[in-house]
């Protein structure tokens, strides 16, 4: 079963707790790396840049991350060298993200997805991986390039 590691801003708290008992109920092992409670108001960049190093470090298999959008949460984790996040509000984008951008961690909205679609978004993307040598494999190295190419 994957290891997966998630982490929340306050405005992403409520969500990040209803699906941190739903992966835990499907049996996987669940660490939140975020704030625990709505007065923290550590900055998402900074949950992020924990869940996103746990992640590449390969600690976890797999990262979720959830503010108010998603958006920021996104930015922030791929500013991290070596790592592929996205924001993932429907199911189709959630398998594409794992089948053909190995992205490792997906961000979503509290503000933006419903609980239950939240569940539905996470399952399409859990239950997909990454196949080395698929047809997108020379898309995903070229952005490995990329990330090469401009880091400091």
């Amino acid at each position: 079963m994957k290891k997966i590691a998630v982490g929340a801003d306050a405005v992403g708290l409520l969500l990040k707790d209803e699906i941190v008992d739903y992966l835990k109920n499907e049996g996987y092992e669940v660490d939140d790396l975020g704030v625990k409670e709505e007065s923290d108001k550590t900055f998402y960049a900074n949950v992020a840049e924990k869940v996103a190093l746990a992640v590449r470090d390969e600690d976890y298999d797999r990262g979720l991350l959830f503010c108010g959008t998603g958006i920021g949460m996104s930015i922030a984790a791929n500013k991290v060298p070596g790592v592929y996040a996205t924001v993932c509000h429907d199911p189709y984008s959630a398998e594409r993200a794992s089948l053909s951008n190995n992205a490792k961690i997906i961000t979503m909205g509290y503000r933006v997805i419903g609980k239950e679609t939240a569940k539905v978004v996470l399952k399409h993307w859990l239950d997909n991986d990454f196949e080395e040598g698929c047809k997108s494999q020379s898309n995903v190295d070229e952005v490995g390039k990329l990330d090469n190419k401009y880091r400091k």
